[in-house]
């Protein structure tokens, strides 16, 4: 089951902070069924191809077919940058959700969790062809994430919920397949081209580990650990909340133990070439144009204390205009918000995601 506290993962990355993990009681044993489609000859937008492209996913729950044949009650949730497919069955998240009468009780609902390229334990740099591997994007995860649910015999999405990367993705998937799904709700994202601050710490990360001279263009054999430092606190500030950093490091001595316990971990969790691809898939992210074209009706949702996706850009409230039946929900800071990791905080935001399921319940 959920074995890896993803919370070195910050930002745009799947993030919790450290202080919500640390916090977080161990997760239910969520009977997850494990499964894998293997994609042959697939293409990416770059150009370049690979033979099989493995995508690996977890289910809980059993689908369900209406009366014309077609399933009707799966639930597609997408982890962030650096995540996987166990990411979302994170107590504070899945404890919270799946539970009997939950909002997504497993009882009721088919819940696919799939590792998106690069991720987890599907097609990756580190199987092998470190950067000689495709240089795949944000659409080249939603293609095959189609392609993955076509082969499952997944022909329609009750709701496609994204944290972060996942987020980006759900807007996307609003754009390029308007008819598969009843309903969107990306969470802490922007619909618009990664620039500005969140490229340049993106970029900076990036960089951090191609000018270690261990990484050796990728041809490494011990992890470039000052690159790779580097890089993780750069994502370590960006997925931070500074009001639940103040609370539990309100000392010097803590606030650099923490930094300290949360590099080490990182450090071993994470390889140089795969943070390398999932930082730079976002290159060519942009769905701005075409948002009038989401059919699905969509509960968007940010917070206030989001470093990557600061409410002060106004952003979101002009573009939730464009979008025909879009809401948008700025969470005020309160002691309850986790920064860019209050995606994966259900409790905070439930109830906004129990009556948009009742809303969007099909007739």
């Amino acid at each position: 089951m959920f074995k890896r506290c993803l919370c070195w993962l910050p930002a745009l990355i799947f993030a919790l902070t450290m202080t919500v993990c640390a916090q977080t009681a161990p997760p239910e044993n969520w009977p997850t069924k494990d499964g894998t489609v293997v994609l042959k000859n697939f293409h990416f937008g770059s150009g370049e191809s690979l033979p099989e492209l493995r995508l690996h996913y977890l289910t809980l729950g059993t689908p369900h077919r209406n009366a014309a044949g077609h399933v009707d009650n799966a639930i597609l949730l997408l982890h962030g940058t650096g995540g996987d497919a166990h990411s979302l069955l994170n107590p504070i998240f899945s404890n919270v959700l799946f539970v009997p009468g939950g909002v997504l009780d497993i009882e009721k609902y088919f819940i696919i969790l799939p590792d998106d390229i690069g991720h987890g334990e599907s097609s990756r740099p580190s199987d092998g062809l470190r950067m000689h591997f495709p240089a795949y994007d944000y659409a080249d995860m939603v293609r095959s994430e189609r392609m993955m649910l076509d082969q499952m015999h997944v022909d329609h999405l009750r709701l496609i919920l994204g944290t972060s990367m996942g987020c980006m993705q759900g807007f996307m998937w609003g754009e390029t397949y308007p008819d598969f799904m009843d309903a969107l709700a990306p969470f802490a994202c922007l619909p618009i081209e990664i620039a500005g601050r969140n490229r340049m710490m993106r970029y900076m990360a990036i960089q951090a580990i191609k000018l270690d001279p261990e990484w050796k263009n990728g041809e490494y054999t011990t992890e470039p650990l000052v690159g790779m430092r580097t890089a993780n606190e750069f994502l370590l500030v960006m997925g931070s909340s500074p009001l639940q950093m103040q609370k539990h490091e309100p000392t010097r001595e803590l606030a650099e133990k923490y930094v300290e316990d949360y590099v080490k971990r990182a450090d071993a969790r994470t390889d140089a070439n795969n943070m390398i691809y999932y930082l730079n898939a976002s290159r060519n992210y942009d769905p701005s144009a075409r948002l009038e074209s989401i059919k699905a009706p969509v509960l968007w949702i940010n917070s206030a204390d989001d470093f990557i996706n600061p409410p002060e850009l106004g952003i979101a409230e002009k573009m939730v205009k464009r979008i025909p039946h879009g809401q948008f929900i700025l969470l005020p800071i309160t002691d309850q918000t986790r920064g860019h990791g209050t995606h994966t905080a259900a409790a905070v935001w439930k109830n906004y995601l129990a009556e948009f399921m009742q809303r969007t319940e099909p007739k």
